[in-house]
């Protein structure tokens, strides 16, 4: 039983060979301690990675995640370099170290510099197959590598939109369904419903405990009433993605709850505004050639083009990815499932992390130094 453990890492992102790591190092020691020490050129923040890793191991007992921005150069052959990195790491740690534990070749001479025993853990990648490179190449290759928040974080969420009787709902469980029909990985999809929905009906059943003839045109909102939609459907989204596939589909989101207020209300308020987010992708149910069906909750077939403008207009302002769907039930779910695809297909984009010079670089650099001789023979 070791005293204290260290495990370093970026942690970019965490996946299944990190968790690994750390209950193994926690399984050997009396403490660990996790430092996350990723550069400030990567696309994950410091913050949300601590958080991660803070959620996932909160039942291993001693563990203690900390973090720090080491933006040094990497070079496992410059001394001075590892000195610059072993201070950074020294920097949140709160006692010495006995034991280093690792997966990659760096990991004995990062003990020795700490004065510890190295113990090596699964550096064949036997136990999980997997490496931050790895997933950020295609995250969808190794979802199930991930940990829950990991997942929700690099779920691609897709909304439909659009005023009433539209086909947002029609559609948007359409392409869940179509999603899941793929099996593999995409059999998790979710399917997160609209809350206003919900909402209005237990405004309505309320209403009708004292009036049994009332209907949904007796329904009134205030601003209360559409911060709780804003921040429910948000609620919602968030727990499906956890433990959906790549793709979350949602009727309607946090954003469409303000043009929501607006119709209802006349304005938007600063609190609904505030709880917007960005999705990857918005698809607007066209209300052209599609009937209204009255089903006891609705109540705005005048306003029906008047709303999908509004979609229309603030999605262009605002500079949000949209497609815009019509036509018949199928033609709608191919051009969403398209557009899936490509999304799918762009990948996620990750900065790269700060690597080691190839030996390329190396005499690139060497040669172009001012103590290198331009008429030097080639060796």
């Amino acid at each position: 039983m070791y005293r204290h453990g260290l495990v370093v890492g970026k942690f970019y992102p965490p996946h299944a060979g990190h968790h690994h790591l750390i209950r193994v190092a926690a399984a050997a020691c009396e403490r660990v301690t996790v430092v996350v020490a990723p550069s400030s050129r990567e696309s994950i923040p410091l913050a949300v990675r601590l958080d991660w890793l803070r959620e996932v191991h909160a039942d291993t007992d001693g563990v203690r995640v900390a973090g720090v921005i080491d933006d040094h150069p990497i070079d496992y052959a410059d001394p001075e370099v590892w000195d610059a990195h072993c201070a950074v790491f020294q920097s949140v740690l709160d006692a010495d170290v006995d034991a280093v534990f690792s997966s990659e070749a760096y990991g004995e001479e990062l003990a020795r510099r700490f004065g510890a025993q190295h113990v090596a853990v699964d550096p064949r990648r036997a136990a999980a197959p997997v490496s931050g490179t790895a997933v950020r190449m295609d995250p969808v290759a190794y979802w199930d590598m991930l940990a829950p928040p990991v997942r929700a974080w690099f779920t691609r969420r897709i909304v439909v939109v659009g005023a009433e009787s539209t086909g947002t709902t029609t559609l948007s469980r359409a392409l869940a369904a179509a999603l899941r029909d793929r099996g593999g990985v995409w059999s998790a999809t979710g399917w997160v419903p609209e809350y206003g929905r919900e909402l209005t009906e237990r405004k309505l059943a309320a209403l009708r405990t004292r009036d049994p003839e009332a209907t949904v045109f007796d329904v009134t909102w205030d601003r209360d009433d559409f911060v709780e939609v804003a921040e429910a459907q948000n609620a919602a989204e968030d727990a499906a993605a956890r433990t959906g596939s790549p793709i979350l589909v949602c009727d309607t989101d946090s954003w469409a709850t303000a043009i929501w207020e607006e119709r209802y209300l006349g304005s938007t308020s600063p609190a609904v505004r505030a709880a917007a987010r960005r999705p990857a992708l918005y698809l607007l149910t066209d209300d052209k050639d599609v009937p209204f069906e009255d089903d006891g909750l609705r109540d705005g077939e005048h306003l029906r083009t008047w709303m999908n403008e509004r979609f229309r207009s603030e999605l262009r302002t605002r500079g949000l990815p949209f497609v815009e769907v019509s036509g018949a039930p199928e033609a709608r779910l191919a051009v969403a499932l398209s557009a899936c695809d490509e999304l799918i297909r762009q990948g996620w984009s990750l900065a790269d992390p700060l690597v080691p010079p190839s030996r390329t670089d190396q005499e690139k650099e060497l040669a172009n130094s001012p103590s290198c001789s331009r008429t030097s023979p080639t060796r």
